[in-house]
């Protein structure tokens, strides 16, 4: 369980020794912002050094770090190690693209860190995300509080749209509420707990989670005891973070967050305005004021000038994407579909789209001239059945593949034709498509039940998993498929053996919004597969319930 401790350790009367640690790839405006409130930071009684890994594809930022020595002085010694690569961090307003060699070249970086802080016996070792802005008081509270392990909290909202979350949690990869060991929670208690949660976090204190990153102080005692951030190979968890932790925990080192002095965390270009408001009202009077801020200010001054009237890197990196992107080929089984949703999904796709292969499984409406319509200017490869094939949908997946994969794809996103992502995909889907290690995505599925309202309840919980809709089509991969007639999968079922990552971009399922489909649905699978045999009886059953549970989607 997650206690709160408010005792305090009293600083020793010798200097402690700690060095503050980060790799770096950062914005210049942002990465300002950061350092300036690293000479902020009050440090009476600790001896502070510095350890960069300059990683920028900005020159500006590296120019920074290289100021920020100057400004810090010999007291404050800063070391800036060379690392150069050329794999694009693709950072938008709503979300940051994350590939699987990125997170584990950070690792590798991060360990670096923590070797050199061990071997130089450094008393702690603060890693720092560059994109934070920390408050003044921020090493004294982390250091008092004597624990091995310990981050300082800050807040994101992952979505422009969503609720402040903390970057700590209490299991696996980012349960948020407290629960023991074989508990069963309801959906309420699961609620309930999670408003605990949250609402203690923003009670000053010392709390023990089970998982942290991003502002973390580390012990002399837990570098000895070897904690780094490699990946633990038979883990399958994201995120070199959350392999740290359950290693520290594995080796008893127990995790701690303190709530006393929040850090800002400049997540999107957006957060800019607040950042610079936090600064200001955690500045120290002028009188208390370290020599090495006006000093960096200084120094700082006209580049600072040069950012704000320079084309931001989001706009060069979206040019960029957009005359070198990769194929994008839309793929989709179509049947009757010209009184449903057929004509707002395929406007909704024509926008990130490059083609489209479309299976009409002998629709009896204008479902094809829709096709043709609604994507006019668009290369369409369209196949109509004779007769339709769905009652063994098997046969006609893998007619769809085949018909894909015929049109000498680079990309496939194999979508059904009541189903639309949210706004924001048509911005961020090709710095998707242009990460060169991953071949696959996976993105959440969410039933919605009315225009407005997705349902969530026992058999109702789509969107809880991450299911794969976009794929990179490989030549000289052998693709196998699941031989069942009916929920055989849209995709071979053999492609998570592909180098693959999750997205938090979602996708609204409009199949289950109107009473007549659902009636319909109903009545085909009970008539298709009536003992449940390839689905959930259940979940059939279900589907009329006349009073679901059901929440308000925001887009």
């Amino acid at each position: 369980m997650a206690t709160s401790e408010n005792t305090r350790q009293a600083p020793p009367s010798s200097p402690i020794r700690l060095l503050i640690a980060s790799p770096i790839r950062q914005s210049p405006d942002i990465l300002a912002l950061f350092l300036h409130a690293l000479l902020r930071l009050r440090t009476n009684g600790i001896d502070v050094a510095y350890r960069f890994i300059d990683d920028n594809d900005d020159p500006r930022s590296s120019k920074l770090l290289q100021q920020f020595a100057q400004a810090a002085g010999p007291a404050a010694t800063m070391l800036t190690i060379p690392a150069q690569s050329e794999e694009a961090y693709v950072r938008t307003e709503y979300t940051h693209q994350w590939s699987e060699s990125l997170i584990w070249k950070v690792a590798s970086f991060k360990n670096s860190l923590l070797t050199h802080a061990r071997e130089a016996q450094y008393d702690y070792l603060l890693l720092a995300d560059s994109d934070l802005v920390l408050h003044p008081d921020t090493v004294h509270w982390l250091v008092s509080a004597d624990r091995p392990i310990v981050s300082e909290i800050f807040w994101t909202r992952w979505q422009p749209e969503s609720a402040a979350q903390p970057q700590v949690w209490m299991r696996d990869e980012y349960v948020q509420w407290e629960q023991q060991r074989g508990e069963k929670l309801s959906n309420e208690e699961q609620a309930h707990r999670y408003a605990a949660f949250m609402n203690k976090l923003r009670t000053p204190g010392l709390y023990e989670v089970g998982g942290l990153g991003a502002l973390t102080l580390i012990s002399q005692a837990a570098l000895a005891g070897n904690v780094h951030f490699g990946p633990i190979s038979n883990l399958s968890f994201w995120g070199e973070d959350r392999h740290f932790c359950i290693r520290a925990a594995a080796l008893g080192y127990p995790l701690f967050v303190d709530t006393h002095c929040p850090a800002f965390h400049i997540y999107r270009q957006a957060d800019r305005e607040g950042a610079e408001t936090f600064l200001r009202e955690h500045a120290p009077p002028s009188i208390q004021q370290p020599p090495a801020v006006a000093s960096f200010a200084a120094m700082t001054a006209d580049l600072n000038l040069r950012i704000n009237s320079a084309t931001s890197a989001s706009t060069l990196s979206s040019i960029i994407l957009q005359e070198q992107r990769p194929k994008l080929t839309l793929s989709m089984a179509v049947r009757n579909e010209s009184d449903r949703y057929l004509r707002q999904i395929l406007a909704s796709h024509r926008r990130y789209i490059d083609e489209a292969v479309i299976i009409d499984d002998a629709s009896e409406d204008g479902t094809a001239a829709i096709c043709l319509q609604e994507l006019e200017g668009i290369p369409v490869r369209l196949i109509r059945n004779a007769r339709s094939r769905f009652g063994n949908e098997i046969e006609l997946r893998k007619q769809q593949w085949a018909e894909t994969v015929a049109s000498q794809p680079e990309w496939i996103l194999c979508l059904d034709a009541d189903e639309q992502f949210e706004e924001r995909f048509a911005a961020d889907v090709h710095a998707l498509l242009a990460q060169q290690d991953t071949d696959m995505y996976c993105f959440r599925l969410y039933d919605l039940w009315d225009a407005s309202h997705y349902r969530e309840d026992f058999y109702w919980r789509a969107h809880d998993t991450y299911r794969p809709f976009l794929l990179r089509y490989r030549p000289d991969f052998t693709y196998e498929w699941q031989e069942t007639p009916q929920h055989c999968g849209r995709l071979p079922i053999n492609i998570f053996q592909l180098p693959n990552q999750v997205s938090q971009l979602r996708l609204k399922h409009y199949g289950w919004s109107n009473p007549k489909d659902r009636q319909a649905k109903y009545e085909r699978y009970m008539r298709l597969d009536p003992d449940g045999r390839y689905g959930w009886r259940e979940q059939y059953e279900s589907i009329l319930d006349a009073q679901p549970r059901l929440i308000q989607w925001e887009e």
